[in-house]
């Protein structure tokens, strides 16, 4: 029977646009989402709290000034588990779902073979996560309701951003693992993201990465983390729209129990506001057009 989406369930996204002042950056949250629908934790062989291990813990909480910098913030609200926005939608391991799937998934890299594809299925020290492989029905019902949403909200967020300002930019936020010793990274708490000169201009990731050094953390470039889906999919800079993504590190901000320092936090939430002040200015092209009416 295919799965439905009712009716009385929370909204699966959110897109937060500024009262006043806005600027050309939309700010994207695709793993902060903390809401497990009933229908996810009924097919679940894991228990909640081995599933929470694949959010990007409270990210959203560095992003909470976002707004107040003009951005437009598109956030996930449902958790990483029932979909993963930063994977396209054939980005899976034929063995992780049902036979009749397996064709569609025919080429896996990396993290589809550990499990880490659209939808996540296994974690190390877990082992699988679902009590059945994915069939037809369950995996169209977590992409129509949680996976297609989120990039149609997105590609709507930059095309209007883009329509008012001439151009667009993308910071794809999340947080990361301490990159261990022998890990391309290694050290680094911030990794600032482009694919190698693909999704953005020098201008912009230059800005990134100099603003994160002056936050005063060991900064990497593309290593070990060099953007995803995301910013893949929608940053587009020939036709004016820049994307990076951003890792940081969660022992920055969180305690070991994965709860958030707010003594901590609110620093690195100041350094993120800054950041999109400052690429909000920076665009070269910024001089050349007419101001936005507010």
């Amino acid at each position: 029977m295919p799965m439905r989406r009712r009716p009385d369930l929370p909204a699966a996204i959110a897109v937060e646009r500024p009262a006043a002042g806005a600027a050309p950056v939309v700010v994207s949250l695709a793993h902060a989402g903390r809401i497990y629908p009933p229908e996810i934790l009924a097919a679940a062989r894991a228990s909640q709290p081995e599933l929470e291990r694949l959010e990007d813990g409270w990210s959203d909480l560095i992003a909470s000034r976002a707004t107040e910098a003009g951005a437009t913030v598109v956030q996930a609200l449902w958790a990483r588990a029932v979909a993963d926005c930063n994977r396209g939608e054939g980005q899976m391991a034929p063995g992780e779902v049902a036979p009749q799937l397996r064709a569609q998934f025919s080429a896996p890299g990396r993290k589809e073979r550990a499990g880490l594809g659209v939808i996540p299925t296994r974690l190390a020290d877990v082992g699988p996560l679902w009590k059945k492989p994915l069939d037809r029905a369950a995996l169209a019902w977590r992409l129509e309701s949680l996976h297609r949403p989120f990039h149609a909200a997105l590609t709507d967020a930059l095309e209007a951003t883009r329509a008012r300002f001439g151009h667009a930019i993308l910071v794809d936020l999340h947080s990361m693992p301490s990159i261990p010793p022998g890990q391309a990274g290694h050290g680094a708490q911030i990794v600032v993201g482009d694919r190698f000169g693909d999704t953005a201009d020098p201008w912009l990731v230059d800005a990134v990465v100099a603003s994160a050094e002056r936050f005063g953390v060991p900064v990497s470039r593309n290593q070990p983390y060099a953007g995803g889906h995301i910013v893949r999919t929608h940053g587009r800079p020939d036709r004016g729209v820049q994307a990076v993504q951003i890792e940081i590190d969660r022992s920055l901000y969180l305690r070991r129990d994965r709860t958030p320092d707010s003594d901590r936090l609110k620093p690195l939430s100041n350094w993120f506001y800054g950041l999109l002040q400052e690429i909000s200015a920076a665009w070269p092209g910024a001089a050349a057009l007419p101001q936005a009416a507010e």
